[in-house]
């Protein structure tokens, strides 16, 4: 099984860091037909072959992925575009 970890520094206050995290959340669930469940501090997602969370603290923004035998040959694309996303997003917050 591939996985993607990912760790974001951010200095947003808690309010503005979850809602970057919603925007990035929201576009790569389109992008990927991903169902996604926020408890506490952490977005829980997945769908068929992934399965993943995004845990916000004060500092950081850090992602998880377990990503099935399938949508592991795709791992370093979706890395990419998460990161991306996820500079994009935080960068426009601050």
């Amino acid at each position: 099984m591939a996985g993607i970890h990912i760790v974001h520094p951010h200095s947003l206050p808690a309010e503005q860091a979850r809602a970057a995290a919603q925007k990035v959340a929201d576009k790569i669930a389109s992008e990927y037909e991903m169902r996604c469940q926020w408890q506490g501090d952490t977005l829980h997602f997945e769908r068929s072959g992934v399965k993943g969370a995004l845990a916000l603290d004060a500092t950081q923004v850090k992602v998880d992925i377990e990503l099935g035998f399938l949508m592991g040959a795709f791992a370093a694309p979706i890395e990419q575009k998460i990161r991306s996303k996820i500079d994009q997003v935080f960068a426009q917050a601050a």
